[in-house]
């Protein structure tokens, strides 16, 4: 299955609209600019294996770049476009990139790029690239002789610390139209297909987005792309676009459900069938809310951009197990104690995978070999535990845990308790600097009204996690924020946050 077999037998159907403006790009239009596009990559000298990186927001463009990359057989490296040029650079240099593409839209950012020996083009005017349009307008739209199916080399949000590429070889079968894992899982766990209409709201640059998106387009569907997220915009693309599956994050779902309920109630979502979520850990009251609001088609799903596993689990089966984020689909999964020893039922350990995916960080063999056991399984990082069912419950990610007087305190569950705050927008929970205890809970909060910011309304979140948790948890610091440095697909810049409160001299970085 592939964009190119559908182009063959139903040349004029819409392989991708665009959910704001309604531009539509066919099965056959896409076939011959990703044609366009590979013999671009042949005619600038890339080979089988090499990379390409690509630094677009979300325009129909994105997608003949990475086609046209993956049947070239290369490295398609897509770069977040909310980096800075310092971030950008050391992407394209880490990776190894022999070419970049940048959008007009980050004209700003792109024109301080220090391109070295990578050719550049840019998709509009940009200073000092040239001019892509132009350049696959003077290109064939057939084929490339040499085709070899290429594959994504994806970056982590490096919400810890620097991004790490994560790299996997070529796929073994060279051709461009063999089925992947992805498509299996989308049929077997999803049913969808070639009369699936889907909408993709978040940026592409991001592992679910292009993956699942690349994936519908290998059934023949059709993908409704939203450049930017807006809730009601969102609503209404279901409506306007009679969508019948999508993906989403718990913060598009946090957005939606604090829309007035007027604005809520005026969209018809009827004809949304499957509603995919994962990237981030989802609150229950979270979830509960939205399964109340549309239905048992919510599906839910744990991975990361490594490949590694998959769990997943259904509305049904979710709301027998709660917090659950399903049983293995793909991979073994084990949880482990700090020695390596894998833990019984019930126990709660860091989460490896066995059986699934390999894969490597680029250019980084001592993150590579902290995410092996001696046994060969491999970590994301996440700390969690199985029930005696086989399912799967996140506690968070290893890094985050704050240890307050010698306790373990995961900040998840604490954020878990502000989200549903009807006064809060968004919170991160983080460690600070305490003389006493090591570190202290504190929340950084942003309000859903920044003008009721203050000690009153800190009080009251204070009283409404102690209502719920125990006061080890309870935050002995609220602090306020406009905005949170959230990456556009839902994690938070954690690291970022952490290091203001932690300076030499161990106070706040104002």
């Amino acid at each position: 299955m592939h964009p190119s077999v559908h182009a063959a037998t139903y040349t004029d159907k819409p392989a991708l609209i665009v959910a704001e403006t309604g531009e539509t790009v066919s099965y056959g239009e896409l076939d011959r600019r990703s044609n366009r596009a590979a013999q671009v990559f042949r005619a600038c000298g890339l080979s089988v294996g090499d990379t390409i990186a690509v630094f677009l927001d979300n325009v129909p463009e994105y997608y003949d770049l990475v086609w046209g990359a993956q049947r070239s057989g290369l490295f398609y490296v897509c770069i977040p476009s909310k980096l800075t040029a310092p971030e950008v650079d050391y992407i394209v240099r880490d990776s190894g990139a022999k070419l970049l593409i940048v959008g007009e839209a980050l004209a700003g950012v792109a024109a301080l790029v220090d391109l070295g020996a990578c050719q550049g083009f840019a998709v509009g005017a940009v200073a000092g690239f040239a001019d892509w349009c132009a350049a696959v307008a003077a290109m064939p739209d057939t084929p490339i002789l040499d085709e070899r199916a290429g594959v994504d080399m994806l970056y982590s949000s490096g919400t810890t610390g620097r991004p790490k590429g994560v790299r996997v070889a070529l796929p073994e079968d060279p051709s461009i139209t063999a089925p992947n894992v992805l498509v299996q899982l989308a049929q077997a766990l999803y049913a969808l297909g070639p009369d699936t209409i889907y909408l993709s709201p978040a940026p592409l640059y991001h592992a679910a987005p292009l993956r699942w998106s690349m994936t519908m387009m290998r059934l023949g569907g059709t993908v409704v792309m939203m450049q930017h997220f807006d809730p009601e915009a969102a609503l209404a693309a279901i409506e306007r676009y009679k969508v019948t599956a999508s993906q989403w994050v718990p913060t598009h779902f946090v957005r939606m459900l604090k829309l007035d309920p007027t604005v809520r109630a005026r969209h018809d979502l009827s004809s949304l069938k499957v509603a995919i979520h994962a990237a981030a850990p989802c609150p229950m009251p979270v979830k509960q809310a939205m399964i109340d609001w549309w239905g048992p088609v919510l599906f839910e799903y744990y991975a990361g951009s490594e490949g590694n596993g998959l769990t997943a689990i259904d509305s049904a089966q979710w709301l027998a197990h709660p917090g659950s984020v399903g049983r293995a689909v793909y991979g073994v999964l084990h949880v482990c104690d700090e020695a390596g020893e894998e833990l019984g039922p019930d126990q709660e350990g860091l989460i490896y995978f066995s059986d699934g995916g390999v894969f490597e960080y680029h250019n980084d063999p001592d993150k590579t070999a902290e995410a092996r056991h001696p046994k060969g399984w491999t970590t994301l990082g996440d700390i969690g535990r199985i029930d005696a069912d086989g399912f799967l419950y996140l506690t968070d990610r290893k890094s985050f845990m704050i240890i307050s007087g010698g306790v373990n305190i995961y900040p998840q569950e604490i954020e878990n308790r502000l989200i549903t705050h009807p006064r809060v927008a968004d919170v991160a929970v983080i460690g600070g600097p305490d003389a006493e205890m090591g570190e202290r809970v504190i929340a950084v909060v942003q309000p859903v009204d920044m003008a009721e910011a203050g000690e009153a309304l800190a009080a009251e979140l204070i009283a409404w996690c102690r209502a719920e948790l125990s006061g080890v948890k309870t935050p002995r610091q609220i602090d306020f924020a406009a905005e949170l440095p959230r990456h556009a697909t839902g994690k938070l810049y954690k690291r970022l946050l952490r290091d203001s409160y932690w300076g030499e001299s161990g106070g706040r970085i104002v």
